[in-house]
């Protein structure tokens, strides 16, 4: 017996007519009356007394009823141990809430797991599998890597409301040359930390998480980059007009079929 032709049986023998059986199972009349025919021969027994009016069941009937929901609903759980049913999330910055949204909506019964990240890993953790996907900020190494972009932010330098260039429209990185600034530590992605010190060598403190940066600016006046729009506190982000926007990225390895969905709710988010 084959779990697809027991489905049919459940469905036969719950609706007591062909033609409701059918239409629920999304299939034409004469291939479910076929296999429940073939059902029955195999057993070697009548499992349902015929009529215009639509079917009863006889006594095999009723026992196999039985027994045919009680496997087919083991077999669900079977399936759903086997079936990953939750995804990890790798999370850098604060991009998250609306894809997160627009992912419960079609999948409500996986559960999402999310790993925070700091500054210097920005595929927060993909390459060393703690996440299945990272929604994270570039630029930063691809190698190996799937990505999408979602958006593009500009970024602009990180300063005290008291020094004299936060008061300025736009500056570029020229300006902020001879300052220290923010330095990720040893062994971070090469073109992450170059991109966020402007795409020079440079000289600061080292910092993990953004907080840190944050104090390293109010306590020691360090320079550092972050996106527009971030509220920062008492600090003031000011424009860079040379510097290429930080593109908000998704990025994972493994094309399963779950990653793929969140890869695409997020890409329509």
């Amino acid at each position: 017996m084959e779990l697809r032709t027991l489905r049919y049986f459940v469905a036969v023998a719950e609706e007591l007519h062909f033609g409701r059986a059918a239409k629920r199972l999304h299939l034409s009349q004469p291939p479910l009356s076929r296999a429940i025919k073939q059902l029955e021969h195999d057993l070697g027994t009548t499992l349902l007394v015929r009529s215009p009016a639509g079917v009863t069941l006889t006594a095999a009937g009723h026992t196999l009823l039985d027994e045919a929901k009680a496997l087919l609903e083991h077999a669900g759980r079977i399936r759903a141990k086997l079936t990953r049913r939750t995804i990890t999330v790798g999370m850098l910055g604060g991009h998250g809430p609306h894809l997160a949204e627009a992912f419960r909506r079609t999948h409500p019964d996986v559960e999402i797991r999310v790993r925070e990240t700091d500054l210097t890993d920005p595929t927060c953790g993909l390459r060393a599998g703690h996440v299945d996907v990272a929604l994270t900020r570039g630029p930063f190494d691809e190698t190996g890597l799937k990505t999408l972009v979602l958006t593009e932010d500009p970024v602009g330098a990180v300063l005290r409301a008291d020094d004299p260039l936060a008061t300025r429209d736009r500056i570029t990185t020229a300006d902020l040359d001879g300052r220290d600034w923010f330095q990720f530590p040893e062994g971070t992605d090469e073109i992450w930390q170059s991109y966020w010190n402007g795409g020079k060598a440079r000289t600061g403190p080292v910092v993990r998480a953004v907080q840190e940066c944050v104090q390293s600016v109010l306590w020691n006046g360090s320079v550092g980059l972050a996106p527009l729009g971030h509220d920062l506190g008492e600090l003031v982000t000011v424009p860079l007009a040379d510097m290429a926007p930080s593109p908000v990225v998704i990025a994972w390895i493994k094309d399963d079929p779950l990653t793929r969905a969140f890869v695409e709710s997020a890409s329509h988010a």
